[in-house]
């Protein structure tokens, strides 16, 4: 579901009972309700710089400071305001890849956050949130160093990152420095299995997710009175591709599918060349095609089916990003529709997903919300928890937002499933999958049957038997 940029921080802070007016930064500082692209640099913040010759002195910089700062609180909370010091203000580090070859889904999540506080104000939170930003390039490797950075810029919580190995990096930094971590996105089972006390998953482990998808599987084969007999899986090698592996590995022999798993086929998910990958697929000759796929690497594999002629029954992904992204629908045109996701969605019968819907049309009206559902509502709802913990610990010490996280329970919300509260472990259990496919340029709901938006249809049609 390439190239190496370098990396932004911002910080915009809202008042949720008021839409704050534009305030034109400092050229140090980049808003966050503006995503960031390939090819943006934004200039970072310099508070960790030491005062040199000739510069201002402390308790001078501290009083200029303080007179900033409540001019600052004015702005963002509308006159007239009353000043609210530091310690009433929620910082949340938001960590995502906001370039490189994950860099559309971190900008998909991103689009949620920008829209995250007017939801949270018109949902009744009444709290001061200030978001800080860190893109890690789609490296797991700058997770560890980002994450830090952002801590020391005043983050009292981190949120993110999409990406599971980034989840296990920015995870260790936050148990060591005694920060709260709420993730929005990322299944490897081992983040929550680690005995950490600071992070919270609001999303699948991955064998919840491909147990899910396997289950919604067979009822797709029941709905359409089918009967594949074979199948063939292809998959990222990356750190949530193999836990998607590991999974099927131990959870497809005791599905009763009734389908014969011929292979299982990895490729890098930064390949620029799936051709020989799909060329041994297609010679097992399988009747479905699996995929744990990203999103360049999804656009890549249906093309070179395209070009092959590989029709097998269904292309069905059991749980994995990739097939339902606006950037497929855009890419493939016809040859995206049909494809099949089995993932959490948005629940279409929610008030919240309505008002998220509706300032999600006004904020970003040339982009369509359906493109975005997964990404951009775990976001919301990773602010949410943020607002809701900050708002019943009235506190940003790292130890009593933890606390008030784990005793998190709101029943308002987006996706599909029971209330957001945490196990022991810090993970959400409460999550359910919908089947999803693809039908005129959009994903739809198909199963389960109370909540499909239509029927599914499966097989799918070839590639030359579709509208244009």
């Amino acid at each position: 579901m390439r190239g190496i940029l370098g990396i932004g921080t911002g910080s915009f802070s809202y008042y949720c009972s008021f839409r704050p007016p534009f305030v034109k930064p400092a050229l140090s500082e980049t808003q966050i309700n503006l995503p960031f692209f390939p090819g943006d640099n934004p200039m970072t913040s310099k508070t960790d710089q030491q005062p040199g010759p000739g510069a201002i002195p402390a308790r001078q910089r501290r009083d200029f400071l303080k007179t900033v700062g409540a001019a600052a609180a004015t702005v963002a909370l509308g006159a007239p305001a009353i000043v609210r010091a530091q310690s009433k203000t929620l910082t949340i580090g938001v960590l995502l890849p906001k370039s490189g070859v994950l860099a559309f889904l971190g900008q998909s999540c991103q689009k949620g956050a920008d829209i995250a506080a007017e939801v949270c104000a018109q949902l009744g939170y009444k709290v001061n949130i200030k978001m800080i930003s860190a893109d890690f390039e789609s490296n797991v490797d700058l997770a560890r160093s980002k994450a830090e950075k952002l801590i020391s810029e005043g983050a009292n919580i981190l949120l993110g990152p999409f990406d599971s190995g980034a989840a296990g990096a920015i995870a260790q930094v936050a148990e060591q420095k005694g920060v709260p971590f709420v993730i929005n996105i990322a299944a490897a089972p081992q983040i929550t299995e680690q005995g950490y006390k600071y992070v919270f998953r609001n999303f699948f482990t991955a064998p919840q997710l491909i147990r899910n998808g396997l289950v919604l599987m067979k009822d797709l084969f029941v709905a359409t009175k089918t009967a594949p007999k074979s199948a063939v899986y292809m998959h990222v090698n990356d750190t949530f591709g193999m836990a998607n592996k590991a999974a099927i590995d131990k959870l497809y022999p005791t599905a009763g599918l009734g389908m014969e798993l011929k292979a299982s086929i990895a490729y890098d998910p930064a390949a620029r060349d799936l051709s020989v990958e799909v060329a041994k697929a297609k010679a097992t000759g399988a009747d479905v095609l699996m995929v744990t796929t990203r999103i360049n690497d999804a656009i890549l594999l249906v093309r070179e089916m395209v070009k092959q002629r590989w029709e097998p029954m269904g292309i069905v992904n059991p749980g994995s990003p990739g097939l339902y992204e606006a950037q497929f629908f855009a890419t493939l045109g016809k040859y995206s529709d049909y494809c099949i996701t089995n993932v959490a969605w948005s629940d279409p019968k929610s008030p919240v997903t309505e008002l998220a819907k509706t300032i999600w049309a006004k904020k970003f009206p040339k982009d369509p919300w359906e493109g975005h559902i997964l990404n951009a509502g775990f976001t919301i709802e990773a602010v949410m928890i943020c607002a809701d913990a900050f708002q019943r610990a009235g506190s940003t010490d790292g130890k009593a937002l933890a606390e008030a996280l784990r005793k998190t329970k709101i029943e308002k919300k987006i996706m599909l499933g029971g209330p957001i509260e945490f196990d022991a472990k810090g993970q959400n259990n409460n999550i359910i999958s919908a089947c999803l496919q693809n039908r005129s340029g959009q994903a739809r709901v198909v199963l389960p049957a109370d909540k499909a938006e239509r029927p599914p249809i499966f097989p799918m049609p070839g590639w030359n038997n579709r509208g244009a």
